[in-house]
């Protein structure tokens, strides 16, 4: 699974709110589910006891809780995401901003932008919690060694919370992904490691009343062997999926997801963490593939696509497999394929997270999205 695209910097790449409490209940009513909340997660441990204890909203008597939208914002694209936010906050869960990289046990750094106050306090002041998202491209080999050593990995830990501290964050994200190739004879050591490291990470976010976040690539038959998913699913308050890029930059043109991926993606990780903390990443971007070139694809976020689309004249259509949009056309004597994703094609997504209970999404990334989007993940 290849990472999704991240812009280094300094260039311009890829929980949890608790929901406000609804203006429509009775407020009796709302005390006592909160009450009653905070007793059950007491009951389950320091993990639950800072999870969403809101009262979910539903669609209405017997209908089961509405859906809940995650979304990172884009440091390169930080003002248009930001209004994007706040123009659906009533929609959002979450908000992570993708602003800190390490590169080292002990030393994290912010991408421009990271750590804006005034961005921070917009998203609270909509009732919109901020976990902003602490990334790593390090070299082969370099993560593995710091979460196989007791020593880093405290090292690391004391960093991270010295940076949810440093503002008034709601927790962190951790989207660590160098792992996942990890070779045959050392990813046992490594799994391991990344847990143990999960597991500290998120005790000592909960003992601040923090929430702790964990992005993690797919388990299928042939990738994310490096994820304990039960380890981290018992001690995490959400666990984010990136249910994306089946087919990616470096690789053949094809859709980024598909309804029969998200089945294996889905049955996998619901047995082995809850489906109420998980999140199924959706994309909201797309790959431009130029046949018989090497290299990598363009990235095309989904507005782009759409409007590539139509400057070409090129017709929309729905591949019938995968239920994603694609393209084709001419530039320069090149033939050029396009796959992406947009509303019409997570809404035949979805019955597969219906089919697993799974309520919660986590779109990649916002300013990215075609508009349609928020109608559709409101149904």
């Amino acid at each position: 699974m290849a990472r999704r695209h991240t812009p280094r910097a300094p260039r311009p790449r890829h929980a949890v709110r608790a929901r406000r409490l609804s203006r429509t209940a009775p407020k009796t009513l709302t005390v006592l589910a909160v009450l009653a909340a905070l007793v059950a997660a007491l009951v389950a441990g320091p993990g639950a006891a800072v999870a969403d204890s809101t009262p979910a909203t539903t669609d209405g008597p017997g209908r089961a809780p509405a859906r809940t939208v995650s979304a990172w914002l884009p440091y390169w694209d930080q003002e248009n995401a930001y209004r994007t936010a706040l123009a659906h906050a009533a929609q959002l869960h979450t908000v992570s901003p993708f602003w800190y990289e390490t590169r080292s046990a002990g030393r994290i750094t912010g991408f421009p932008g990271a750590g804006e106050r005034r961005i921070i306090e917009g998203l609270h002041a909509k009732g919109v919690r901020v976990v902003p998202t602490v990334m790593e491209q390090l070299p082969p080999g370099a993560l593995a060694a710091v979460l196989t050593d007791a020593g880093r990995r405290a090292a690391h830990v004391d960093a991270l919370i010295d940076l949810v501290r440093s503002r008034a964050y709601d927790g962190l994200d951790i989207d660590y992904e160098s792992i996942a190739p990890t070779p045959t004879d050392t990813y046992p050591a490594v799994r391991d490691g990344y847990a143990d490291f999960a597991t500290a990470l998120c005790s000592r976010l909960h003992a601040l009343h923090k929430q702790c976040v964990l992005t993690v690539t797919p388990k299928t038959r042939a990738t994310g062997r490096i994820w304990d998913y039960r380890r981290l699913g018992a001690v995490a308050d959400r666990v984010r999926i990136m249910a994306y890029n089946l087919h990616d930059a470096a690789g053949a043109a094809g859709p980024l997801s598909t309804p029969r991926w998200y089945d294996e993606i889905l049955a996998r990780a619901t047995a082995d963490i809850p489906p109420a903390i998980l999140e199924t990443g959706l994309p909201a971007y797309g790959w431009d593939w130029t046949r018989g070139r090497t290299g990598r694809a363009a990235h095309v976020t989904t507005k782009e696509a759409d409007a590539l689309r139509r400057r070409q004249g090129a017709p929309y259509a729905l591949d019938p497999a995968s239920r994603t949009p694609h393209f084709t056309y001419r530039k320069d004597g090149a033939v050029h394929d396009v796959w992406y994703q947009d509303a019409r094609g997570v809404a035949a997504h979805l019955p597969v997270l219906r089919k697993y209970g799974v309520r919660h999404t986590a779109l990649w990334a916002l300013g990215f999205e075609d508009p349609a989007l928020w109608r559709t993940l409101a149904t």
